[in-house]
Formats: structure tokens, sequence, C-alpha cells
């Protein structure tokens, strides 16, 4: 995932991921520049994906 590319359209893509799994909170979406890590970890454990699979699933937003 590129990183420009999250932080640049990240409130929308949070938003569209908030409507797509009504169980995210603000807190889940919480995105802090060189922590993409920890944000895939924390939507890996609310979502049950794999963090390849919310990588692609962010892609196609």
């Amino acid at each position: 995932m590129n990183a420009l590319r999250m932080k640049g359209e990240w409130k929308k893509n949070a938003g569209k991921l908030k409507q797509q799994f009504a169980d995210l909170t603000d807190d889940d979406l919480l995105f802090s520049e060189g922590k993409e890590e920890e944000l895939l970890g924390r939507l890996q454990q609310k979502i049950g994906k794999t963090k390849e699979e919310i990588r692609l699933l962010i892609e196609k937003l």
C-alpha cells in the first residue's frame, strides 16, 4: 500500500470502509503516517481479513 496514497485519500477511504463494515469505529480507522502496519493490524482484528486482503480492499476503494 502506498503511504502517500493512503495519506492523501485516507479520510475518504475511511468513510467508505465504515459504510462497508458498520462495526468499525473512528479509533479503528485512525491513521498516523508511518504506522500503516498498526492500522492494518487493527482492521485485521476487527473485520477478520488478512493484511493482504485489507490492502487490496483499500486499493479498490
